[in-house]
């Protein structure tokens, strides 16, 4: 990314911001402006050109931004996760849905003015997905393209579904009936991200986050009653992989891009399988099975692999880590080195 680019991160405190911003400043992207509800965790601070915190849905936050800087790239991270939506919907809503809509028409004010496109880029999630039983789940739902079953069953998987379609809205067709029709618009790119894993920041309510608990727990010798059956089924990812994707598709040309809204994943263990990996490293982990009724609802309703086709063929998309190596490169040896 070329130095005199201009990048804005919201929900910088949050799992994918922390490595974003270790990434994006390591690689010499100087100008990092980061947002975030909470104060800004001080080992990001060395890293980012500015902080400005806020709530994301406060107008004067995004007038402000779009006022003192001009962005290439936005990475809209800020949102609330699924458990903590399904008890706040309207919250949810106004969180996920009002804050990118406001971020939106910021970014397509600035493609106007600039007369260039400011590259948005947003990750969605598997929650958009929506299976109405295990039964479907396991018959339909092994290998799911992004085009097949988007009926969500969680206010966060609405949320994530209105906002990839509000971002292809102001994409290809904002003020479509008005003679500057053809003014530049955003470019708009949205990855749906499997269940995320990392080893650096504690999991913060997301439905998938039986995976990295688990591991946080056993590596801290806690006792932990996981919320889904062993026999559940996610497709996961860690975090330098995450990273890694949302680099990919950013720097992919325009021109190669088929479509606005990818999947990417990397393997599909069950939480089972999760649990058998901890345990070669962590022999006395006192973990248990305690499905949540809810939760696990929730979990049936996500499809047990997708297809990711597109982004392989794209963009060139290719996990680094496989679910053996994920454990044994990256997630025992830094939760060893976070807990001693």
């Amino acid at each position: 990314m070329p130095k005199d680019d201009t990048v804005l991160i919201t929900g910088a405190n949050g799992e994918i911001g922390h490595g974003l911003i270790h990434h994006l400043c390591s690689a010499g992207a100087s100008r990092i402006i980061a947002t975030d509800i909470q104060t800004l965790d001080s080992s990001l601070q060395a890293d980012c050109h500015t902080f400005l915190q806020g709530d994301i849905t406060d107008p004067e936050l995004t007038r402000r931004l779009g006022r003192e800087f001009a962005f290439t790239t936005i990475y809209h991270l800020a949102s609330i996760l699924s458990t903590k939506g399904e008890r706040d919907p309207e919250l949810a809503h106004r969180i996920n849905v009002d804050g990118t809509l406001h971020l939106l028409r910021m970014a397509t004010e600035q493609s106007r003015a600039g007369g260039r496109s400011v590259k948005f880029i947003y990750p969605s999630s598997i929650a958009a997905y929506g299976l109405p039983d295990l039964e479907t789940k396991e018959r339909e739902g092994r290998v799911v393209r992004e085009d097949e079953w988007c009926f969500p069953a969680t206010m966060y998987g609405v949320n994530k579904l209105t906002c990839e379609h509000l971002g292809r809205y102001y994409a290809l067709h904002y003020r479509q009936l008005e003679a500057e029709s053809d003014a530049p618009r955003i470019d708009f790119r949205a990855l749906r991200f499997p269940g995320l894993i990392s080893a650096l920041t504690i999991p913060t309510g997301g439905t998938s986050d039986y995976g990295p608990e688990m591991l946080h727990h056993a590596a801290q010798d806690k006792a932990y009653a996981c919320f889904v059956r062993p026999d559940s089924q996610l497709p996961f990812m860690v975090m330098p992989d995450a990273i890694k994707a949302l680099l990919l598709l950013e720097g992919a040309p325009r021109e190669n891009l088929r479509q606005l809204v990818y999947n990417v994943t990397s393997y599909s263990p069950t939480a089972a399988e999760i649990l058998e990996m901890i345990v070669r490293d962590f022999p006395s982990a006192n973990i248990t099975f305690a499905p949540d009724v809810r939760r696990q609802g929730i979990v049936d309703s996500w499809p047990a692999d997708v297809d990711d086709s597109a982004a392989r063929r794209d963009w060139g998309w290719q996990p680094e880590y496989d679910f053996r190596r994920s454990f044994e490169e990256y997630l025992i040896p830094s939760v060893r080195q976070r807990y001693g």
